[in-house]
């Protein structure tokens, strides 16, 4: 779309209708979400064995704890902290409900069960009509489907969590590649990320935003400029970055 400014990108469809979001996640200074490719690798259960980061890692979760409430995340993220495998009954958090995008699905039945039996309301979204999550729901009525005939329309999905659920403002904690999804379609209005004193590394390592990368000049518009709000110094050499996410790109011509 050309204007007299340049190239711009049109604002998300359905925008007054969705719920507001913000992306909040955890990451090093080099804007690793995780230690390393492999999903045996995962920050939460990594980085607090290493000095100089363990120190101030509880200061994440307390925000966390504090925010997000109705938050959105991915089977895949579940499955990495270990929600497949717990064997114990987690204690019931009736402030929580959780939305988790799962396609393939990342999730089994015990994960299922042990999100229904942690939070209040478990929405789970999917386009996999045998998602273990159907045989979950007859003993865990606060388990709900969300199911999409083919890929899920996230952008659906954000108006769904507004009109039907009621909830305006949702925290996205998910991965590099749904990250990227909601960006590109100008669905994150917020980002907020406290960064670790850690330096990660690996071109395989997932990021902030992965997804796929931009290939030309007319995909600048896909690029997202961002406005700060707020840099807050932590304890232990951690960083609080709040920052507004300009959504309508617009690209300059060259000169």
């Amino acid at each position: 779309m050309s204007s007299p400014q340049g190239n711009s990108t049109p604002p998300a469809p359905g925008k007054a209708a969705r719920a507001e979001t913000t992306l909040f996640l955890l990451t090093s200074v080099d804007g690793k979400i995780t230690s390393g490719e492999s999903d045996t690798l995962d920050s939460d259960r990594d980085w607090r064995r290493i000095r100089g980061v363990k120190e101030g890692l509880h200061q994440y979760y307390q925000i966390e704890y504090s925010i997000a409430v109705n938050s959105l995340s991915t089977g895949r993220v579940m499955a990495k902290i270990g929600l497949n495998s717990r064997t114990e009954i987690p204690e019931k958090d009736e402030r929580l409900t959780f939305f988790i995008v799962d396609r393939k699905p990342h999730l089994n039945e015990n994960g299922v069960r042990y999100l229904a039996q942690w939070v209040g309301r478990l929405c789970l979204v999917t386009n996999n009509p045998s998602h273990p999550v159907f045989s979950v729901r007859p003993v865990h009525n606060n388990a709900e489907v969300i199911l999409y005939p083919e890929d899920v329309d996230l952008a659906d999905l954000l108006i769904k969590v507004r009109q039907q659920y009621g909830i305006e403002h949702l925290i996205i904690e998910s991965g590099g590649t749904l990250n990227a999804a909601l960006v590109r379609q100008g669905l994150i209005d917020h980002v907020m990320i406290v960064v670790a004193p850690l330096l990660v590394g690996g071109r395989a390592t997932s990021t902030l935003i992965d997804g796929r990368s931009l290939q030309t000049e007319k995909e600048l518009v896909d690029l997202k400029a961002l406005r700060l709000v707020k840099c807050e110094v932590l304890e232990h050499s951690y960083l609080r970055l709040e920052y507004d996410v300009i959504n309508q790109t617009v690209v300059d011509p060259e000169v």
